[in-house]
């Protein structure tokens, strides 16, 4: 039980990764508290983590109802020990015909709320604490369409990096995971409302060496051993979790004889 007597935030907590997520550091002793916008998805994802998870409705967008949140957390656990900055959002953002406001909202989302969450949390975060920013291995892929999308992933990845420089002296550590596709509802909401997923899945997995896309939970576990003691000496750290697209592309699908 590598979480008991801890107490962890999950923003984003009430679906896909950070659902996973929060499932795994309850089922291993922590007690949890998870945010979203949707009340109906929160309270479904409250009662299926049980009594040990916090369910509070929140706009990460809206920054005095971040610290609202933390007042919350503080008000119910009175520490925190764990961060996971996972809320984030995917809109399609073309060259040519995009507007401030689809731009704006990608990047506030993924990136201005990522910080002020952690700025937020701090007051609440002693020496042995951890921070863990989801990234994206969308960084790294040029994909058409998605310039704010990628460009918040590629700035969460530098970000960290100052975090973990900033609060080393208070033994705060900072990593970021990195996923690559990965089974969660973003393929079917939003501005991708209606895809086939099947079929997307299946194009999506010739593209990735192991074949098939990841599970929540695969990105669960490596959040789990950044916040864990078992890292109690990495910080400024990427884990992948990608089953190889960006390390080794050529071993995808579509490249074999």
């Amino acid at each position: 039980m590598r979480f008991t007597n801890k107490t962890a935030l999950v923003t984003g907590g009430n679906s896909g990764i950070g659902l996973a997520t929060a499932k795994l550091l309850i089922a291993e002793g922590a007690r949890v508290a998870i945010t979203g916008r949707d009340r109906e998805k929160l309270d479904s994802a409250a009662r299926e983590l049980g009594p040990n998870a916090l369910a509070i409705q929140s706009d990460v967008n809206d920054i005095p109802g971040i610290e609202a949140v933390i007042a919350q957390v503080k008000q119910a656990f009175g520490k925190l020990d764990i961060v996971f900055a996972n809320a984030g959002i995917s809109a399609p953002t073309l060259v040519g015909s995009t507007t401030l406001e689809a731009f704006n909202a990608v990047v506030t989302t993924n990136l201005t709320s990522v910080f002020f969450t952690v700025q937020a949390a701090l007051p609440l975060l002693d020496a042995g604490s951890s921070i863990v920013l989801n990234g994206s291995v969308m960084r790294d892929m040029g994909v058409v369409g998605t310039s704010a999308y990628s460009a918040t992933k590629g700035a969460i990845t530098s970000m960290a990096k100052v975090l973990a420089s900033e609060l080393a002296p208070r033994g705060i550590r900072v990593n970021t995971v990195i996923p690559g596709a990965t089974r969660t509802p973003i393929w079917s909401r939003g501005a991708r409302d209606g895809t086939d997923v099947a079929a997307l899945e299946k194009v999506l997995s010739q593209g990735i060496p192991l074949g098939h896309l990841g599970d929540a939970e695969d990105i669960a576990t490596a959040v789990a051993f950044l916040a864990s003691n078992d890292a109690k000496h990495i910080t400024s750290a990427e884990i992948v979790v990608d089953g190889g697209t960006i390390g080794s592309p050529q071993g995808a699908p579509i490249y074999r004889r």
